[in-house]
This record gives C-alpha cells, sequence and structure tokens, in this order.
C-alpha cells in the first residue's frame, strides 16, 4: 500500500446525516489542489458494485456546503456484503485507475472498506458521519450536533404547550443502539428523565419520581425516550404510565427522521471540511485504513477495525446531570 494514491474515489454510505455534503467538498477540492483526481461513487458502496461512478471537478461541489443530505446519495448494498459483490467493485474502480477511497458513514460502512481494503489492496480512509455519535475514538461525528440541536428546538416548542396544559410529554428521538442524542437533548431542555438504550430502565423509579412531583403541584414534565431503549420507545412507555397513574395527562411526540434533514449548523460545517482535509491528506502521506476523528480539537487517525470493535459510551457525568438537575 505504498502505492501513490492518483486517483480517489468518494462515497456516502448508511444512513444520512447532516455535513455530510461539507465532508464530499472538502475532500474533492482537497484532491484536486493536490493534483488527484476524484471521483464520487452514487449510492455507497451500490455505486461500486453496479458502476455507477461520476467523474468530479470543483465546480461538482459548487454551493453544496449548506445542504442536508448527500449529493452522492446512500444506501446499504447487500451485494457488497458478498465476495462476488465486492469482486465487481474493485474491477470498477480498476478499470479507472482509481487506487485510493475516502468513506463517509458510520461503523457498517467501515467495516465493508476494512474487509475491501484487505482483499483488494486499496487504501480506504473513513470518515465519521452518523448523527448518533456513536464511534469510538473521536469526540464528535459529522451531522451529531444538527440533529441534537433540531431535536432541542423542536423539544422546547413541545414544553411550551405542555406547559399550558399541564401535562407529561413523552418525546422520542432517534438512537436506535445509542443514547447520545437522547442525553444532550434532554440535558439541553431541561427534562425530567432520559431513557437510553445504554442504561437499564427502571420504570417503577420513573412512576415514584412522577408521583412524587404530582404531589408538589409539578405537572409539567418531559421524558426523552431514545427509539433503541429496551422498554420499547415511547408509546409502550406512554401505555404503563398511564396504567399507573391514571390522573397524569400523557402524550406522546415522535421526533423521527426531522433530526436527520436540514442545513446542517456551523460546528458540522466545519468539522466536515476539517474531516475531509485530513482524509486526502492521510491518502498522500500513505496511510490506510484509518479514519479521521476528532479529539480535544485536534486531529487523531484511528484503525477502522478499532471503530468497528467498540462502541463509543455514555459518559457516567452527562447521566449524573440529568437525575440532579431534574430534582
Amino acid at each position: 500500500m505504498t502505492k501513490k494514491v492518483t486517483k480517489i474515489g468518494v462515497l456516502t454510505s448508511g444512513g444520512d446525516s447532516p455535513g455530510m455534503n461539507a465532508a464530499i467538498r472538502s475532500v474533492v477540492r482537497t484532491a484536486i489542489y493536490n493534483g488527484i483526481e476524484v471521483f464520487g461513487i452514487m449510492h455507497g458502496y451500490t455505486g461500486m458494485v453496479e458502476d455507477d461512478i461520476i467523474k468530479m471537478d470543483s465546480r461538482s461541489v459548487a454551493n453544496i456546503i449548506q445542504r442536508g443530505g448527500t449529493i452522492l446519495k446512500t444506501s446499504r448494498c447487500k451485494e457488497f456484503m458478498e465476495p462476488e459483490g465486492r469482486k465487481k467493485a474493485f474491477l470498477n474502480l480498476e478499470k479507472r485507475g482509481i487506487n485510493g477511497l475516502v468513506i463517509i458513514g458510520g461503523d457498517g460502512s467501515f467495516r465493508g472498506a476494512q474487509i475491501f481494503s484487505s482483499e483488494f489492496n486499496i487504501p480506504c480512509i473513513g470518515l465519521p458521519g452518523t448523527i448518533d455519535k456513536d464511534i469510538a475514538g473521536t469526540d464528535f461525528t459529522i451531522g451529531f450536533d444538527t440533529a441534537v440541536n433540531t431535536a432541542v428546538e423542536a423539544i422546547d416548542k413541545i414544553r411550551d404547550t405542555a406547559e399550558a396544559h399541564d401535562r407529561l410529554f413523552l418525546i422520542e428521538v432517534m438512537g436506535r443502539d445509542a443514547g447520545y442524542i437522547a442525553i444532550h437533548s434532554g440535558i439541553a431542555s431541561g427534562a425530567e428523565n432520559v431513557l437510553i438504550p445504554e442504561r437499564k430502565t427502571d420504570v417503577d423509579e420513573i412512576v415514584k419520581s412522577l408521583k412524587e412531583k404530582e404531589k408538589r403541584k409539578k405537572l409539567v414534565n418531559l421524558i426523552i425516550v431514545a427509539e433503541g431503549d429496551e422498554f420499547g420507545g415511547a408509546n409502550d412507555l406512554s401505555v404503563y404510565l398511564k396504567d399507573k397513574i391514571p390522573t397524569l395527562e400523557v402524550r406522546v411526540c415522535i421526533l423521527g427522521h426531522i433530526q436527520r434533514g436540514g442545513s446542517p449548523t456551523c460546528t458540522d460545517r466545519v468539522i466536515a471540511s476539517r474531516m475531509g482535509f485530513h482524509a486526502v491528506e492521510c491518502l498522500i502521506e500513505g496511510k490506510h485504513n484509518v479514519f479521521v476523528g476528532i479529539v480535544n480539537n485536534k486531529m487523531h487517525y484511528i484503525p477502522l477495525n478499532e471503530a468497528v470493535k467498540k462502541k463509543q459510551k455514555i459518559n457516567q457525568e452527562l447521566i449524573n446531570i440529568v437525575k440532579i438537575l431534574s430534582t
């Protein structure tokens, strides 16, 4: 893998996240500045398998930094999971002379890159693009800041109507396997409780707390529920609480895919631009099979296999803060 990289492909894979376009723009323009040709691979690994690959130049990425989603589209490709599919993908890269890849996505995308690189000796650099912030080895992932700000803005509006009617609102946010959106939005919005996949849910403790607050005439309560919470989500929790506390007015609001969309925040645009720049630098310097992360505002290069094996853990301090500030 010491061969000089002269042509690179860039793709977005898995769930979309705000800031992916900023990352694409950064990769394309940094590569061109360094005399490297760039190809955009459409629909993630599917485009590699189906030969949906386009030549890109600086104009290809004009006026996209402020846009959500991804101009390269994204998907999850079952065919790429099989050796025959990866062989087809390699042949499509080989005929264009593409000898380096930048993959923007989550741990599943990184897993595919790691396997592909080991089979065909192509250097791969990952950029952590996921709203869940669940990749170990980086303080930020592309899209998290936008997603959590979208959630907080929605929760603030829900609180207004909750206060007008003295109701309990159960607000479900994204996070099938990770509770970072829930815990951050819960702290920022002053929620009474936050339910996350990483921690066992003590529903009886929630009931006890709500009864105690009802006695104190604190009738406005917000509970943030990550969609992957073991209890089953906001709807199941609503049924349980209504049964245990019939006097409570309970409403459920599922924020859903609104958290994925929208114009990326300044933070996500800058993070994505920095990561894209360093991804190309990695390929030029001969680094391979790493992803670009940010730790203490400095760039770090973490082996892809570490991102695949490890999950970002919820900081216990954040859990304590939710508990103490909600009393």
